[in-house]
């Protein structure tokens, strides 16, 4: 029988009249990286506050590192770790002074505490930051610290809420070098993030879950599979003309606007390229760039929830509302 790090079964939560969490139910391996999305409002920040003890549970079963959420707090408590999206670090003391504080507050013996902190430190490259005032550090560093601060109590599962949000290229890609290093030796991983190239190229499992229900769970590749069809980037000289020529053509799902031009949506065993070259010369269109395309985790996000992941708002107070 396969262990799992986070198992949940049949999780329900109500405000009120308001159904956040329909009955969802999903299992994370030891060891996985394990994307959680959905748009503002689909009750992803109520599961993951359930998870982590910060709102009791109603009704299902949750259980983290093989202790119950509900009745084990404390157990799980000492089993994860937590980064927040808002910075949460005490401006007024220095580095080592915030890993300091933290171990002593899980009652981490300073023999155990001291060369945690020298580890993880190192970990994180801040090491020759370790005197300075948190409000000293640059963003990157602060987030780098958090990280630290969430692996300083060893945990089974660390949650990362937005890790890179707001962060430079070059930063991003070295906070995911840490959370892959620490993957590799054992943490599993439960990760929110708006940016789906890291969802698409770190995670194992991809959930996404909207209006309170579990909509898609899978490997980034099967869920780009799962659309079983292509789409077209177009680009023309007259993107309001093309519309309205081929929005009522039958192999037409849906026409989206991008940066780069258009974006057609294909029905199933749809084949349109031929036909809407044709169509466009007849019309006097002329065509820029043409290319048919094989889905992405964002046309996987549009086709399960009906918006793109650019509209999600964000939710300010990372693991704090719905």
């Amino acid at each position: 029988m396969t262990e799992y790090a986070v198992s949940v079964e049949g999780l329900n939560y109500n405000y009120g009249k308001l159904n956040a969490v329909n009955s969802i139910s999903f299992n994370i391996k030891k060891g996985q990286i394990f994307s959680f999305l959905g748009p503002n409002g689909a009750g992803k920040t109520t599961t993951i506050n359930l998870l982590i003890t910060l709102v009791p549970i109603q009704k299902g079963k949750v259980t983290i590192a093989g202790f119950d959420v509900a009745t084990q707090k404390d157990e799980v408590r000492k089993s994860i770790g937590v980064v927040f999206q808002d910075q949460r670090l005490d401006r007024d003391l220095t580095v080592w002074e915030t890993l300091d504080f933290h171990g002593r507050i899980y009652s981490i013996p300073k023999e155990i505490r001291y060369p945690r902190i020298e580890e993880l430190l190192e970990l994180v490259e801040l090491t020759e930051k370790r005197n300075v005032y948190t409000k000293n550090l640059s963003g990157g560093m602060k987030r780098r610290l958090e990280i630290a601060r969430g692996l300083l109590v060893q945990p089974k599962v660390l949650f990362l809420d937005e890790p890179t949000i707001g962060l430079d290229t070059q930063t991003r890609k070295r906070i995911w070098s840490y959370i892959k290093k620490v993957n590799r030796e054992g943490v599993t991983v439960f990760l929110t993030t708006h940016y789906m190239d890291e969802a698409d190229q770190n995670s194992d499992i991809i959930c996404i879950i909207d209006k309170g229900k579990i909509i898609a769970n899978g490997t980034p590749e099967n869920l780009k599979k799962s659309l079983a069809q292509d789409y077209i980037h177009l680009q023309t000289d007259d993107d309001a003309k093309t519309i309205q020529l081929i929005k009522d053509l039958p192999d037409v799902r849906q026409i989206r606007n991008s940066s780069k031009g258009l974006i057609i949506h294909l029905k199933e065993g749809g084949h349109l390229i031929t036909k809407l070259i044709d169509l466009l010369r007849t019309e006097g269109v002329e065509i820029v760039s043409i290319a048919l395309v094989e889905p992405t985790l964002d046309d996987v996000f549009i086709h399960y929830t009906g918006r793109g992941f650019g509209d999600v708002s964000h939710e300010n107070n990372g693991f704090t509302h719905s």
